[in-house]
């Protein structure tokens, strides 16, 4: 009896344990922008090109649209229009800073208590274009205020995500119509 009293606690809090530090926000060699500034962020973004996921399959046209909550957390409204379907989507979440605002590491949901990494890991100075890494190598995105990126950038971007261990050959790259 006694062992099985221990046991359970102990296995308990090992368990919550390892999902807590196993729960990574960031890519292992992937470094949050700093210093950031949440103010210049903001506003509409073009996804240039994405690693693909269940979410976004089959979409173009999509953008990211970020502004300040009453709480201020990041208010996200991300929409596509899914040229399979002929129909536009949105997606609502809400994304919150890890540690301070001042650090491009967040996490973001648009799933109630579920969080996943949103991290910029590479920005330019004039907040007009943006790396973002995911939380693990399967979520990458190249941002951009207009619809197209310089291909200067295009290639900086590529090579930090591959330095990192992204397999950037499998990026789709998204096209922006008058849909």
């Amino acid at each position: 009896m006694k062992y099985s009293t221990f046991i359970i606690p102990t296995t308990l809090i090992l368990l919550t344990a390892f999902v807590f530090t196993s729960c990574a926000t960031i890519p292992e060699k992937a470094e949050a922008v700093s210093p950031f500034n949440k103010k210049k962020y903001l506003g509409k973004w073009y996804e240039i090109a994405r690693l693909d996921f269940k979410y976004e399959k089959d979409l173009n046209n999509t953008t990211a649209n970020y502004t300040i909550n009453p709480d201020s957390s990041i208010k996200v409204v991300n929409k596509g229009y899914n040229y399979v379907t002929k129909e536009w989507t949105e997606a609502n979440g809400k994304a919150k800073f890890i540690d301070s605002d001042t650090i491009a590491k967040l996490k973001v949901s648009f799933f109630g208590p579920f969080y996943s990494g949103y991290n910029v890991i590479s920005l330019a100075n004039d907040y007009k274009y943006a790396l973002v890494a995911g939380k693990n190598l399967d979520y990458l995105w190249i941002l951009s205020r207009e619809t197209t990126i310089p291909e200067n950038v295009k290639q900086d971007f590529l090579n930090k995500a591959k330095a990192i261990g992204y397999k950037t050959q499998d990026l789709i790259w998204v096209e922006h119509t008058n849909n």
